[in-house]
């Protein structure tokens, strides 16, 4: 017994030295030769954050256990009551209309509530005299204040996002926390960061500002500090900013910290009031009023410690910031893009529910329909996805992939409902004054497209370029083993992790063609998920397919898939999909999947999938290698058995929904709504609440054939007070459908000195 044990040994030992010898080994050297070489900035960025969600959809296999037992995310009873209270207060006491084109800043009784209420400090703990929220606390405070005045929801985001607060709070030393984050939470000091220059732009590797260690008399005391210069631009709070979070190469030429000449790319706070700082003139982004503007810096001197983390974190800025936008990114922008889906539906539904054409609303024609009903879907959709992705944050995730879904994705959804809500509400949304409660929101999309990453790049270069490598269940390993300077050790590593990748894979190309070909009918759905279990069957199988699309596009292309941007770009929408559907089904679960929400989660599904094939179909149109190319959609894309998106039966559900009142209508738009003191967006509401009320008597009237009420209550067919519960509905219409206008001079603007 004991000599057949040993053959087996020497046997797989064997085994293993020929895989090593024949296998393993010319497939790690002609990996390494088609491996890109990563730039500093590019190894930083993909090591930054976490993995969450999106590794399970990456694997083609997602956990549903996973899934499931993400708890909802809920205010705690100290957060509703900020909500209640200073939030609410906070809405009142903006007026977005003159704070845009009156103050052209928020006024000044605005800056001290936000001081004195710690707006600034929700996210520092409370030992450091912040608030200490929650993520989902944060999300709902600047969702809130946004979709009342875009100004006040970017000022309140920014200390609470990107900036000096949230880096002090990862990589600070105890004694930069406990001097600078109580100054930062009571508004004594106001932040900005300094990271865009006019010359790099996204390319940080190309960033020109510097920092050089050197040594300073200060008060007579020689001081080993940093000689700072820089030109910076489109920096939001700049103009307003006490401190700056600076990012700049740090270059130690004379050794004074270390025997490394250039350290690479760091983060300091540089106090805006030291000499050499120089404030620009304002910026105005699309003609937001948020303080927004350049800054230089010529020969400024900080200590050393100034840098944040100290000496042992000088290099590590790009990490830093990655890191940090891991999880700022996920709340910031996404929150004020769900708001403003929520209030673009709700609003564009009152509209169409009471603006008439030919006697009828004008929600009822279908080309009205198909505006209202993605907006309905893309409301359902984008909250469902904030509220997913601060259950993820309160978890303790930093997720950088899903942060970069977020962002991108909930802006371009933004845009879309925006555009739709400005067609449907056509000339009432174009003629701008006070009562037009859609016209600076268009304005500021650009804004929200553009800042914290612009969509371009995130979408072709980030999602799928750093969750490919950081989500897979395998390729960071490799990719570490084969970056490996020794390449004896990197060879082991490789060769214990290339065989289990290729078994995953062939697993997962078996797994993925027979749930195409039976349209994932024999897929398990996870239990209790009842009416929308075809829907988690179908996210499995496009979760499969996916994966092997994926893996064959690293194969075949390697290195040069890096270049290949528009493929990347389609599979990151992909993995965006998967995730933003995993969302929706996660809220139909939370919310107690009423039945009469499914429509809503329909339109999203089928949305989803169609979006998916037609984003695979299009990869694989373009793969160069085209015999892998018709495998896989072979495998994948049976004919006859394709993905439609949403019926028209499934769009006009929809969209009327935001045409009645009901429960339903509630949990799609009404939390926005709540303390939403607009005067004309109250206008808005009443009418459309005595519409509603009176429509079964208006039936009543034209069922008798009398084609106006006047005529019915003048033949006795009505009440006074029906004929006046009448004129009120029909004069809070006319003062809804009526815009603002303007005395000539009003436009007129000062004339500048010859």
């Amino acid at each position: 017994m004991m000599l057949i044990i040993s053959s087996n040994k020497g046997t797989i030992m064997n085994w293993r030295a020929w895989r090593r010898q024949w296998l393993t080994e010319p497939l790690y050297r002609k990996a390494r030769e088609s491996m890109p070489t990563l730039s500093p900035t590019e190894q930083q960025a993909i090591e930054a954050g976490d993995v969450w969600w999106d590794a399970q959809l990456f694997s083609g296999k997602p956990d549903w256990g996973t899934l499931v037992n993400v708890r909802p995310v809920a205010l705690s009873a100290e957060e509703q009551a900020f909500m209640d209270g200073p939030v609410a207060q906070l809405c009142r006491m903006l007026n977005d209309w003159e704070i845009t084109w009156q103050h052209g800043d928020l006024p000044a009784p605005v800056w001290a509530y936000l001081k004195q209420h710690g707006f600034f400090g929700m996210i520092i703990p409370k030992e450091y005299g912040g608030l200490g929220f929650s993520a989902y606390a944060h999300s709902e405070v600047v969702r809130r204040i946004s979709v009342r005045s875009v100004t006040a929801g970017v000022t309140v985001m920014v200390p609470n996002s990107l900036g000096p607060g949230e880096l002090l709070m990862q990589f600070g030393t105890e004694e930069q926390r406990q001097y600078w984050l109580p100054r930062l939470a009571l508004g004594e000091e106001i932040p900005c960061f300094g990271l865009t220059s006019p010359e790099a732009g996204s390319d940080a590797a190309a960033m020109t500002d510097t920092g050089v260690i050197c040594r300073r008399d200060v008060d007579g005391v020689s001081t080993v500090g940093i000689l700072l210069n820089w030109r910076k631009r489109y920096i939001t709070l700049s103009p307003v900013a006490t401190v700056m979070g600076l990012a700049f190469k740090l270059s130690d030429p004379d050794g004074l910290i270390g025997s490394k000449p250039e350290l690479g790319i760091s983060v300091a706070l540089v106090p805006t009031g030291l000499p050499g700082v120089t404030i620009g003139r304002r910026h105005l982004p699309a003609m937001q009023a948020f303080q927004n503007g350049p800054t230089e810096g010529k020969d400024v001197f900080v200590p050393i410690d100034a840098l944040i983390g100290g000496v042992q974190q000088a290099g590590q800025g790009w990490q830093m910031l990655m890191s940090a936008l891991a999880a700022g990114r996920g709340i910031s922008l996404p929150s004020l893009s769900a708001a403003a889906c929520v209030f673009a539906a709700h609003t564009s539904g009152a509209y169409a529910r009471v603006r008439t054409q030919f006697g009828i609303p004008i929600g009822k024609f279908e080309g009205i329909q198909e505006k209202l009903g993605r907006l309905a879907g893309n409301a359902y959709l984008v909250e469902a996805a904030r509220r997913f992705t601060c259950s993820g944050l309160q978890l303790g995730y930093k997720p950088s992939v899903v942060s970069a879904i977020m962002k991108l994705h909930a802006t371009e959804r933004m845009r879309q409902s925006v555009n739709d809500a400005m067609d449907v509400h056509a000339g009432k949304a174009v003629i701008d004054g006070p009562s037009n409660y859609l016209g600076n929101l268009y304005r500021a999309l650009p804004v929200a497209i553009t800042v914290e990453g612009a969509n371009i790049l995130t979408r072709s270069l980030i999602v799928f370029g750093q969750g490919a490598i950081r989500a897979h269940p395998y390729l960071m390993k490799e990719v570490v083993a084969l970056g490996n300077s020794d390449q004896t050790a990197g060879e082991d590593a490789f060769d214990a992790v290339i065989w289990k990748h290729l078994a995953h894979s062939a697993k997962n190309a078996l797994r993925a063609s027979g749930m195409a070909w039976t349209a994932a009918r024999f897929v398990s759905a996870p239990r209790g998920t009842g009416a929308v279990a075809p829907y988690h069957r179908g996210l499995i199988r496009y979760s499969a397919a996916f994966a092997l699309v994926s893996e064959i596009a690293l194969l075949t292309l390697g290195g040069s898939l890096k270049r290949k941007e528009m493929l990347s770009a389609r599979l990151g929408d992909v993995l965006a999909e998967l995730y933003l559907l995993s969302a929706v089904l996660k809220r139909w679960q939370n919310e107690g999947q009423h039945e009469s929400d499914l429509p809503l989660v329909k339109w999203c599904a089928e949305q989803a999938f169609a979006t998916i094939e037609k984003r695979l179909d299009d990869v694989l149109l373009n793969l160069p290698m085209r015999s892998a190319s018709w495998v896989l959609r072979a495998l994948l894309l049976p004919p006859g058995m394709r993905a439609t998106p949403p019926s028209d039966k499934t769009t006009a559900l929809c969209a009327n929904m935001l045409l009645e009142p009901s429960d339903t209508r509630d949990r799609l738009v009404g939390a926005v709504w709540e303390g939403h003191d607009s005067p004309s967006v109250e206008q808005l509401e009443r009418a459309f609440e005595l519409v509603v009320e009176v429509q079964p008597l208006l039936d009543r009237v034209r069922h008798a054939g009398l084609k106006d009420w006047r005529l019915a209550h003048a033949n006795g067919a009505i009440t006074q007070a029906q004929a006046d519960a009448l004129e009120a509905a029909e004069q809070a219409v006319a003062a809804v459908v009526e815009v603002d206008d303007f005395a000539a001079g009003d436009f007129r603007r000062p004339q500048s000195a010859a």
